[in-house]
């Protein structure tokens, strides 16, 4: 198992983002449409990942929740990129359990059913590789 800090720098480097270049200001969370879905908000998770609190990330339901729409990436004043945040915390669930991707059999598995279908469709498309 890797260290949290560890964790937190594989979610930096598969990214791509630099999380402390973030601001504070909001922008994501607001363009957010599942904003009332997630219990952490888009800039929540800048900040986690910032503070290492990366077993928080993992267990939270925006981990799955986040559409992968990239509308917090749009209006980012910062070039923060939460979603890709987001998108790298997910890979590391999916490497941990020995894997590089998903199968079409196991997104059911993540999803509920009052979550919109374009999340089905962003997931299989990013991890069916």
């Amino acid at each position: 198992m890797n260290t949290v800090s560890s964790q937190a720098e594989k979610i930096k480097e598969i990214s791509g983002v630099n999380p402390l270049k973030c601001m504070k200001c909001g922008k994501c969370s607001a363009s957010c449409p599942a904003f009332d879905e997630m219990d952490i908000k888009p800039h929540q998770f800048v900040s986690y990942v910032q503070n290492e609190n990366i077993e928080a990330l993992v267990q939270s339901k925006s981990l799955w929740k986040c559409l992968s729409c990239f509308a917090c990436v749009e209006r980012c004043p910062r070039d923060v990129k939460p979603g890709k945040l987001i998108d790298a915390a997910r890979q590391l669930v999916i490497r941990q359990r020995g894997q590089n991707y998903l199968t079409a059999d196991e997104i059911p598995e993540l999803l509920d059913e009052e979550l919109p279908q374009q999340l089905l469709v962003s997931a299989f498309r990013r991890y069916r590789r």
